[in-house]
């Protein structure tokens, strides 16, 4: 039996590749993992060597590049024998049963999605809960922050705080692995014990002041609450501090809301259902009362398409014929749009599409109702509808069409003029990319201008089959 050392997705996938060239089968090779020495000093002395993976010139066959995509994610889950899994299912997927990850019932693929799903799981709670402190080491202004991760998470999820706080020197760290971004590069160094970090500073008093001002007595779910903020990330979370107290002033606060108000302050999250199924999402859209534009469309334009499409297509809002029709792009935009996913080869009964605001808005101009931008408040208030949407596909590649999406979902500070057809690492999407919408083609003034933002929005959507 050969006992391979592994450390990440990159050694694994190397080691894999030689070992499945070599023709060795899943039941000879032991994976462990290189970075926990205490793990190889279990085969010192014994008669099993610790050995590398073979060298071969021989040819390995290819994989579906999902099984790679899943097999980076997992990777990063602390079971011991993630790495001897993904060998396994490797060696099925190139042995006779290519149509492997498919089969969501064998026990080899459930649990690999599994593992999937904690991981990224994980790296969500790290880029929730985790709280800087500010400190000043000779002169210099200093933000560190204390995390305890499940899984691997440190290194995939750093990249997130380099663009979310670019202008600050931090440092996260964690038992495992600390990163640390000094305006320049990001560097990884060895795990730390909770000690070595600071335990309390004046944002500390800011956050809480935020949290408070935030919380919404009349909307308490302390199931949920605990649900997504786990009392093991309490210690390093300032506003759960004063949750209790929040609690308390709870019934107070709500009778003094509703003396002071007819109606309370309300979003789409208010009309969220439980049951996050599509049936019952699309359903409750229906009758969102979030924002006044409900008053003077004709009905909410949810989105439509496989739940399971690796592509989401995101616009800005509905139109006229999509308000008549109840059906998101199928006016004058609607084909333009089909022509160019036509031409850069996707189907589009194949993706999903939607808009991050729900209902028409418009001003009458004589018999004409003519589209009129949705501001800040509309789009904000309708913002969990989208939410709860990519949520519920979990599309592989996210398009937003036009500055609305784009700004929404990727940034209040993206210009499509400039970062147009980049792919962007975001909160809701790994490879979220923006283009034009398609009604921008419509809007140019000549034939030449219109022919070349054409070609731009096809050349974008070719990017977006070239990734999957």
């Amino acid at each position: 039996m050969s006992v391979v050392a592994v450390s990440d997705f990159a050694s694994w996938r190397d080691e894999a590749r030689a070992l499945l060239a070599a023709n060795q089968p899943p039941h000879e090779i032991t994976f462990i993992d290189a970075t926990a020495p205490q793990k190889q000093s279990l085969f010192v002395g014994s008669a099993v060597r610790i050995v590398n993976a073979p060298t071969t010139p021989r040819s390995t066959p290819r994989v579906p590049k999902d099984f790679l995509t899943l097999a980076e994610k997992v990777s990063c889950h602390r079971d011991e024998i993630r790495f001897e899994l993904l060998y396994r299912a490797l060696w099925r997927l190139t042995h006779g049963e290519p149509k492997l990850l498919e089969i969501e019932t064998d026990d080899d693929v459930r649990r690999l999605y599994l593992m999937e799903k904690a991981v990224r799981r994980d790296a969500h709670k790290m880029k929730a809960f985790v709280r800087f402190r500010r400190v000043e080491q000779e002169g210099e202004e200093y933000f560190i922050a204390w995390h305890r991760p499940d899984h691997h998470t440190v290194k995939p999820t750093a990249p997130f705080f380099t663009r979310r706080f670019p202008s600050m020197r931090w440092s996260i760290l964690t038992p495992d692995l600390c990163a640390h971004w000094d305006l320049e590069e990001l560097t990884f160094t060895p795990g730390v014990t909770s000690d070595q970090a600071p335990q309390g500073d004046l944002l500390e008093d800011m956050w809480k002041t935020y949290y408070r001002a935030i919380f919404n007595p009349a909307r308490i779910k302390l199931k949920a609450m605990v649900k997504e903020m786990p009392k093991r990330h309490w210690k390093t979370l300032p506003e759960t501090r004063i949750i209790d107290d929040l609690l308390d002033e709870a019934p107070a606060r709500v009778e003094e809301m509703v003396r002071r108000q007819t109606g309370l302050a309300t979003s789409a999250a208010d009309f969220i259902p439980a049951d996050h199924d599509y049936e019952s999402l699309r359903q409750a859209a229906m009758s969102c009362r979030g924002c006044p534009l409900y008053q003077d469309a004709t009905q909410t334009i949810f989105g439509e398409g496989p739940i399971n499409a690796k592509i989401m297509l995101v616009g800005e809002q509905p139109g006229d014929k999509e308000d008549l029709e109840g059906k998101p792009f199928v006016g004058p935009a609607g084909q333009i749009l089909d022509q160019a996913l036509s031409e850069a080869g996707i189907d589009r009964s194949q993706i999903y599409v939607t808009n991050t605001v729900k209902h028409f808005k418009f001003t009458k101009s004589s018999k004409i109702r003519q589209h009129s931008k949705p501001n800040v408040h509309e789009m904000t208030a309708c913002k969990p509808w989208v939410q709860a949407e990519i949520a519920l596909v979990k599309p592989e590649v996210m398009v937003c069409l036009g500055a609305t999406a784009s700004q929404t979902l990727i940034g209040r500070d993206f210009k499509i003029t400039k970062q147009r057809g980049e792919f962007i690492a975001t909160e809701y999407c790994d490879q979220t990319i923006a283009t034009y919408h398609p009604s921008a083609i419509l809007r140019m003034p000549t034939q030449e201008a219109r022919e070349e933002t054409m070609a731009a929005l096809i050349q974008d959507l070719r990017k977006v089959v070239s990734v999957l």
